[in-house]
């Protein structure tokens, strides 16, 4: 049966009136139907200029809180370079790359655990294969999957990494976390497949993540963004600034008939 799924999004115009017929993501292992509950969230141009600064406070916020409630080893929380924090606008042509330490930790054998954010769009199929059993996701045909995340527009991924104590000992690295965003370059984008390994969920990653994602399309001015959220997590992405049918907008959706 299809889970029920909402249409949310962050949007910069204060005034739309517009239906956009797109195609939904979230679909059964056999097919996928039309949804009877869509829901369109957006904000308005002057909430994004509070989001800019609110994200940068709460990125590192929702890391700690969650570090510090699921963990009993030591914490060291890794501030970026302040190149990465700021939110001024780029050129299209600007780099999506960013790689940097979110949180290190201490295991009790002296292993470093780190958890690395990256925006370099490198991702192993067999590994996201492998996150998506995890969360429960249907299979999709890998060469599918590989043509969606080459033709994205950004690809951003958690990866815990393991450094053994001694030197002859090899680290190790788990893909945790994946998201996506598709986009026309110019106004618009669309997040995707917000997926968090189970056993890292609760520790404020998948807030992380998705706050990375927006500042750095916030920084290409693209401030219309939307995503598919089943109803399960829409509380989870207005937290995060998404509201529900802005203005009365629906999302439209249309699927051959079988």
């Amino acid at each position: 049966m299809m889970a029920e799924c909402s249409w949310l999004a962050l949007s910069s115009v204060s005034s739309r009136r517009l239906i956009r017929s797109v195609p939904c993501h979230v679909q059964p292992p056999n097919r996928c139907s039309l949804f009877s509950n869509r829901h369109l969230l957006g904000f308005t141009s002057e909430r994004r200029e509070r989001l800019r600064f609110s994200l940068k406070a709460s990125f590192w916020e929702s890391i700690r809180s969650g570090f510090k409630k699921n963990s009993n080893t030591p914490l060291q929380i890794i501030e970026t370079p302040s190149t990465i924090l700021q939110d001024e606008e780029v050129g299209e042509d600007a780099p999506f790359q960013q790689e940097f330490v979110l949180v290190e930790t201490t295991l009790e054998d002296g292993t470093i655990q780190q958890i690395v954010f990256s925006s370099g769009g490198d991702v192993d199929l067999y590994d996201l294969q492998t996150l998506c059993d995890k969360v429960g996701w249907p299979r999709r045909p890998l060469t599918k999957v590989a043509e969606a995340l080459k033709n994205s527009y950004m690809v951003a991924t958690l990866h815990s990494v393991k450094k053994a104590p001694e030197p002859e000992e090899e680290d190790s690295k788990q893909l945790v976390g994946m998201a996506r965003a598709t986009s026309d370059h110019a106004f618009n984008a669309t997040i995707w497949d917000v997926l968090v390994d189970p056993s890292y969920q609760g520790q404020g990653l998948g807030k992380a993540l998705v706050e990375q994602m927006i500042r750095a399309l916030l920084r290409r001015d693209i401030g219309n963004i939307t995503l598919f959220a089943d109803n399960k997590v829409v509380e989870f992405y207005k937290n995060l600034g998404f509201e529900a049918d802005p203005e009365g907008i629906k999302g439209m959706f249309w699927y051959p008939k079988l």
